[in-house]
């Protein structure tokens, strides 16, 4: 051994060889920071040999950005201080970044003084890679809106991100190093238990649509998907359990439901509603011509008062039908819905009783909407008297209107609007209000909760109908003993749109030349006899193809055509269009009991277009023709 040194020459080789083929970078500087020694482990980290680094400086390896840090380290050196494990960025040869950990020690000579730094460096980019995908992957699990909670495998909570305390409400300090059982309804105690028993037998839940209850007591629905986690032996060791809120997925799929029972019936209704309303006209029209050569027999009268009113329940019956089903006539023109309710009241108040009172809270400068006003009041009509079925002991109910902008997409739970001015109709009553589960069946057609023979569940269909049909949504908000109210909100309309007027009438006889077309025999042949009796010309045609043989039979002469808006052979609309463009003063009144809503929304909405809803009386057929003729 030598003296001087303390160590033989054969340990310094051991000890060079063992520098030399460390995979660390193990360097020597002196206190300027000069290289003085550069193993192979340095040349394999930093892309430098040897002989391209002893006797340079370190600074080299350094980043723009961390040119500082080199003087900073020698300095902590230079005042015996160590630096253990200092992560930092630095540029491999070919200007590549990589991560490296620093030890770096003071060289001391016998004295003690110190002469230089041990400078030992591991290339760790592997490892910060890792650890910085680590970090964004527990970001995005923490920042999840679904719930990510990590379990061992007998169920004990390891992990419970963000997304779990905003789904639950517990704080992570509440759930973790617990279970799941405060979760879990009491019906539903024994799902916990299956689950696990599945997970440890190696399967996969997935999409387990369940129920849970939140912090405050409130249940949400969950759908959960749960997977074993296994180690590098396959057993599983943990579980990976994720549940996301499909809450407003439930009420998206109970509105579809209940869209698709709509339309169903309303094929059904709109099916039969043509042919169903022709026989209907007939029968009303036939009766009032009755009705009026036997007005000295009282006995007979009677008899035929009794046929109309069952007649006209049954259109009104159809007429349900077709509005719940949006293939009611919709004749919509610009309305101030302050009108409809003030011109209804006296009316709700005989129709309802004097039990209950009836109170308005209007806004004066209330925006007009697009609707139809006979449409609109029965809405109030049907909603009055399913508030009065409500409080059998009396009441109140309260009628407000408002303006209400929804500045952006705007949701309150049960509706989502798009923004864009709206008028809104609040329904109230102080009844015995509904339980979940009618609120959620509520706007079904034939769901009632009146006893048999009492009501026949289209009410609230007609008016949820309606309120569609008129580009609106309406809403019910109740529970158990609180009342009920019913929100309706209805576009405004469009800027510089004034109402419809209707123009004055003269009498309702004429000496008018009228080509009635119809394929329904005995409804063509009422509409002749009526418009006859009352002093018209008329001419009779039972489809498109007899109307263009007539109508070239007696060119200029007519003036005025009724036509059916479905025929055999082809539409009223088409054989207008026709004719118009053979004689542009020709005047057109369209009648239909059920078309197709495409095609009657394109007619109505088409200036000048004048339409008569099957089915009517002599009387509106008449007013009807006159003014049309009159206009």
């Amino acid at each position: 051994m030598r003296a001087d040194r303390g160590i033989d020459d054969a340990e310094i080789a051991r000890l060079a060889a063992i520098v030399e083929s460390s995979d660390d970078a193990i360097i020597a500087e002196d206190l300027d920071g000069l290289v003085q020694t550069w193993n192979r482990g340095a040349e394999g980290i930093y892309g430098y040999s040897a002989a391209e680094m002893i006797g340079k400086t370190m600074q080299i390896l350094l980043p723009p950005d961390r040119m500082g840090e080199e003087s900073s380290i020698l300095r902590a050196i230079q005042s015996g201080e160590c630096v253990h494990h200092f992560a930092t960025p630095r540029v491999r040869k070919g200007e590549r970044i990589i991560s490296v950990s620093l030890t770096i020690s003071p060289i001391r000579n016998r004295q003690g003084q110190i002469i230089g730094a041990s400078h030992v460096a591991r290339d760790v980019t592997d490892r910060v890679k890792f650890q910085r995908a680590v970090a964004h992957l527990a970001a995005m699990v923490d920042s999840s809106d679904d719930a990510i909670i990590g379990k061992s495998a007998d169920g004990i909570i390891e992990t419970w991100n963000g997304g779990a305390e905003r789904l639950y409400g517990y704080a992570a300090s509440e759930m973790i190093g617990g279970s799941l059982a405060r979760l879990l309804p009491e019906d539903r105690r024994q799902e916990e238990k299956d689950i696990l028993h599945r997970i440890k037998l190696g399967e996969r839940v997935s999409h387990f649509d369940t129920v849970r209850v939140r912090k405050d007591g409130t249940q949400v629905e969950v759908s959960l998907t749960l997977s074993p986690i296994r180690n590098g032996a396959g057993e599983v060791v943990g579980i990976s359990h994720v549940a996301r809120d499909i809450t407003l997925d439930r009420q998206y799929e109970e509105k579809l439901r209940l869209s698709q029972k709509m339309e169903a019936v309303g094929r059904l209704a709109g099916g039969i509603a043509h042919d169903f309303n022709n026989l209907l006209t007939i029968i009303t029209g036939y009766t009032v011509l009755l009705q009026r050569r036997l007005q000295d027999n009282p006995e007979d009268a009677e008899m035929l008062e009794q046929v109309l009113n069952a007649a006209t329940r049954a259109a009104e019956l159809t007429g349900q039908l077709l509005a719940f089903s949006r293939r009611q006539v919709a004749q919509l023109r610009s309305v101030d819905f302050n009108d409809i309710i003030s011109g209804m009241q006296s009316m709700l108040q005989r129709l309802i009783g004097e039990d209950i009172v009836i109170e308005s809270r209007l806004e004066p400068q209330l925006w007009k909407v697009r609707a139809d006003p006979g449409q609109m009041g029965q809405v109030i009509m049907n909603l009055a008297v399913n508030a009065r079925d409500a409080m059998p002991e009396g009441g109140r109910i309260v009628i407000r209107s408002g303006n209400w902008t929804v500045e952006g997409t705007y949701s309150d739970g049960q509706m989502g609007f798009p923004p864009g001015d709206y008028v809104r109709i609040l329904f109230s009553d102080t009844g015995r209000g509904m339980d979940a589960g009618t609120r959620a069946r509520i706007f079904e057609p034939f769901f009632t909760t009146k006893q048999v023979g009492q009501g026949t569940g289209l009410g609230l269909s007609t008016v949820y109908g309606i309120v569609q049909q008129s580009g609106g949504q309406i809403s019910v908000y109740s529970e158990p003993g609180s009342g009920t109210t019913f929100a309706i909100y209805l576009p405004r309309a469009e800027a510089g749109e004034s109402a419809d007027t209707i123009p004055e009438l003269g009498t309702l006889r004429g000496d008018e030349t009228v080509l009635v077309v119809e394929d329904e025999p005995a409804l063509r042949k009422l509409a002749t006899s009526v418009l006859r009796s009352n002093g018209y010309y008329v001419l009779e045609a039972a489809n498109a193809e007899e109307a263009l043989t007539i109508r070239n039979a007696h060119s200029g002469d007519v003036k005025l055509m009724l036509t059916d808006v479905v025929m055999p052979g082809g539409n009223g609309r088409k054989l207008a269009s026709l004719l118009c463009q053979r004689q542009a003063d020709l005047k057109v009144l369209f009648m239909s009991g059920y078309s197709e809503h495409a095609l009657l929304e394109k007619m109505l909405s088409e200036s000048g277009t004048s339409f008569l809803q099957k089915p009517f009386t002599p009387a509106q057929l008449l007013r009807k023709v006159r003014e049309v003729l009159d206009a």
